[in-house]
């Protein structure tokens, strides 16, 4: 597949799910046509390439890693070959690149210089959640991740609970997996016993796929396996 020189958003499954079951064939194809990537995680980058694209020539491939310890200076130069006329690639850790991810700096900068992005369709946990979460899907606002701090976090969950009530609009947040039952443990504390809420986990996963809306006082007793599972959790 020859594709136009741009910038190619791929999503990546952070899931057990085979890639087809979770990206269309749209978008296998054209990640077959990209040779540079611009990638949190080279690993990972290479291993969700393989899985996507068997048979794929992954040692002709070229891989920048940009991270939260990637210098900003460091960036422009990994657009190289797009302003050589070649399309790059853009792969989070895990989900969507550029949101709530450092893959939004490279999208900047090519927006720019006048390049075309394209963000390819692939898995959306953030938008699966509120489907299945029977919150408000018109007014929703995603906060990326809270505070680790205690005492930020614990304000943080109070501020979000607030609009929720207030103003109707869904708050829809994520948290690294090995804090999960943390994240948890301090909405059950902070939230008020009626107040709504969502946790969705390995949403593409049909053996482990768990969405589940209670009450937060509810939550206190009730058992879901988070650990090493991604989730994404709604306040309503």
């Amino acid at each position: 597949m020859n594709l136009e020189a741009a910038v190619y958003m791929i999503p990546v499954g952070i899931s057990d799910a085979g890639p087809e079951a979770v990206v269309p064939a749209d978008t296998l194809e054209a990640m077959r046509g990209i040779r540079h990537f611009i990638v949190e995680n080279v690993r990972t980058a290479r291993r969700w390439l393989r899985r996507c694209t068997p048979g794929c020539d992954i040692d002709s491939m070229t891989f920048s890693e940009l991270s939260r310890h990637t210098r900003p200076e460091e960036i422009p130069a990994m657009l190289e070959p797009l302003r050589r006329g070649e399309p790059v690639g853009v792969m989070s850790e895990a989900g969507c690149p550029g949101v709530a991810d450092p893959g939004a700096q490279v999208v900047s900068i090519a927006q720019r210089e006048g390049f075309r992005v394209v963000p390819l369709v692939g898995p959306s946990s953030l938008l699966l959640a509120l489907m299945a979460s029977g919150f408000n899907g018109q007014g929703f606002t995603f906060n990326g991740y809270l505070p680790i701090a205690d005492s930020e976090r614990t304000a943080a969950i109070r501020r979000l609970e607030k609009t929720a009530r207030n103003h109707g609009v869904t708050q829809i947040f994520i948290e690294t997996p090995y804090r999960n039952r943390k994240m948890l443990d301090s909405l059950t504390a902070t939230l008020r016993p009626d107040t709504l809420l969502c946790v969705a986990v390995a949403i593409t996963d049909p053996e482990h796929q768990q969405i589940v809306t209670l009450p937060a006082a509810k939550w206190k007793n009730r058992k879901i396996e988070l650990e090493k599972q991604p989730a994404v959790f709604l306040i309503g």
